[in-house]
């Protein structure tokens, strides 16, 4: 078997106007996220993570113009339900933060695999939304990752 590195990304897309998109999991039914996953090898950049994950899970394409290190990461206690996933006694995950700038509002396609369904919401609504709280802050944050120069 092969286990998840527990050390993942969290994407923000959003617009200029402050809307998130927000994808429903496929196997939990009302955990609402932005783009998360993990990184392939240990030695897998972390942007090309972030990339990869923004094209698998939306079909949307990330530029180095559009896709933003927010330089942050948290640490987090793995879910009980998803720790099958990783190496037998791993429990904690590092999560590291990007945001993706979109025009507007856009239809994506998603991976039917992992999630169901997709909502655009205002930044501060779409952070209630999120079962993850780590998710919940990073869009709190939201505002100030917008205002600061590219």
């Amino acid at each position: 078997m092969t286990y998840k590195i527990p050390e993942s990304v969290l994407v923000v897309i959003y617009t200029p106007a402050g809307y998130v998109l927000l994808i429903e999991r496929a196997d939990a039914p009302g955990y609402w996220q932005s783009v998360t996953g993990s990184r392939e090898t240990p030695d897998e950049p972390l942007w090309e993570t972030a990339r990869r994950e923004v094209a698998e899970e939306t079909g949307l394409f990330a530029t180095p113009a559009t896709l933003k290190d927010w330089k942050e990461a948290r640490v987090y206690e793995i879910y009980p339900r998803w720790r099958h996933r990783y190496a037998p006694g791993v429990t904690w995950n590092t999560e590291h933060r990007f945001g993706l700038q979109v025009p507007e509002p856009v239809s994506v396609t998603l991976s039917s695999r992992e999630h169901v369904r997709q909502v655009w919401l205002p930044w501060q609504e779409a952070a209630l939304q999120c079962f993850s709280w780590t998710n919940q802050e990073a869009l709190r944050d939201l505002p100030r990752h917008m205002a600061a120069p590219g």
